[in-house]
C-alpha cells in the first residue's frame, strides 16, 4: 500500500507552489509519486469540474454542487487513487473530501454529517493517511488571489461572506481529525512553508 497525502488551504494559501515543491523533492529521493487534483484527475472528472466551475452555472444548488462533487471523486478513487496505492506509489492529492466538508459542509450550510455520509460512499472510505493545511489571512488571500491572472471561476467568485466561512472552515479541519491534519501557516516565506510541510511528513516517509 502507497502513502496518500492531500493538500488543503483557501485560495492564494501557496498550495500549488508547495505542491510543486513536494512532488520535485519526493521526485529526486527516487520514490514513485501521482499527483492529482480534485475535481478532477479523469476525464469524467475533469467534465465535473467543469460544470463545477463555469460561471455561467449560477442557478446550481448548493445539494447539486455537493454530489456533482462527490460523484467526481468517486470516479478519481475509482480509476486513479486507489490503483495508485494499491501500486504503492504516494499520491499527492490538491483537495480532496475536506474540501467538501468545508465548502459545502460548512461554506454552504449543509452540515459536516451529510457531506461525510456522501462522501463516504463516493471514496469507499479512502481517507488521506496526512493532510496539509496551509492558513492564510483572509483578506492576504484575496490579494493573492488578485495578483493572478485570469479570471474567477464560479467558487471564487461567490460573495465575501461565503470566503470568509471557507477561510474560518480550514481551520475547523484539525478539530475533526487532529491525528491526520496539520495546519501550517502559508504567509511564511515559500521555503520556510516547505520545511515545515517536510517535518510534518517525515515520519510518514520514513521507510519508503
Amino acid at each position: 500500500m502507497g502513502l496518500f497525502i492531500s493538500m488543503e488551504g483557501p485560495d492564494g494559501s501557496g498550495k500549488t507552489m508547495q505542491m510543486d515543491m513536494l512532488e520535485q523533492d519526493l521526485r529526486q529521493r527516487g520514490l514513485d509519486v501521482l499527483r492529482s487534483r480534485e475535481p478532477g484527475g479523469t476525464a469524467i472528472s475533469e467534465k465535473i469540474r467543469d460544470m463545477l466551475l463555469d460561471p455561467a452555472n449560477t442557478e446550481m444548488s448548493s445539494r447539486t454542487e455537493a454530489l456533482l462533487y462527490a460523484a467526481s471523486r468517486a470516479q478519481h478513487v475509482e480509476q486513479v487513487l486507489k490503483p495508485a496505492l494499491d501500486g504503492g506509489k504516494i499520491v499527492l492529492c490538491d483537495r480532496y473530501v475536506d474540501s467538501s466538508l468545508v465548502y459545502q459542509g460548512i461554506g454552504r450550510g449543509l452540515g459536516i454529517p451529510a457531506i461525510e455520509e456522501i462522501n463516504a460512499f463516493a471514496t469507499g472510505g479512502l481517507q488521506p493517511d496526512v493532510t496539509i493545511v496551509l492558513q492564510i489571512d483572509f483578506e492576504e488571500g484575496l490579494r493573492r488571489k488578485g495578483r493572478q491572472n485570469g479570471s474567477l471561476d464560479r467558487m471564487e467568485a461567490q460573495k465575501e461572506d461565503f470566503l470568509r466561512r471557507i477561510h474560518d472552515g480550514f481551520t475547523h479541519l484539525k478539530d475533526l481529525d487532529p491525528d491526520r491534519v496539520f495546519l501550517i501557516d502559508g504567509a511564511n516565506p515559500p521555503d520556510e512553508v516547505f520545511r515545515e510541510i517536510q517535518n510534518v511528513l517525515k515520519p510518514f516517509l520514513t521507510g519508503l
